[in-house]
């Protein structure tokens, strides 16, 4: 396998990488730092930025699956392991997670009672597991599997 079959697939991936930590781990709380934010209006922001992002990170997916599928490589494989398993945190965030945390955030923008939650810790645990194995996958494409 050359890089230069890939190289659609391990720009996606590095791209996907830089995406999920500038927004999950600089935006998400440094937007609460800025003067005149406040609670309601990051969460407002952050509503926008996570639904835009969560689009940004399955086209990124479809990108790289068109890549390694038009590059007649089998997809379906235990090299590719560390691909799916952020689709499967992509999907648990897309159906679940972001979900969830979107009726929090406009609950709490409506200043109604919202009770404590681990949601956050989930989301950022699925986050540093994509990132984690999206970097593997992106080194060993680039390395051509070796």
């Amino acid at each position: 396998m050359s890089t230069t079959k890939y190289q659609i697939a391990i720009s996606s991936t590095f791209l996907w990488i830089g995406f999920v930590s500038a927004i999950s781990f600089m935006e998400a709380w440094l937007k609460f730092q800025a003067p005149g934010v406040t609670i309601p209006i990051g969460l407002g922001i952050g509503r926008l930025v996570f639904f835009a992002l969560n689009k940004v990170e399955w086209f990124l997916v479809i990108m790289i699956m068109g890549n390694l599928v038009f590059s007649k490589t089998p997809v379906v494989t235990f090299k590719n392991t560390l691909f799916f398993i952020p689709i499967l945190m992509l999907l648990l965030q897309t159906i679940w997670a972001l979900p969830a945390l979107d009726t929090r955030a406009t609950l709490y923008i409506q200043q109604q009672t919202v009770s404590p939650s681990n949601l956050h810790f989930y989301y950022v645990g699925m986050e540093i597991i994509k990132i984690a194995c999206l970097t593997i996958f992106g080194i060993k494409l680039f390395n051509n599997y070796k």
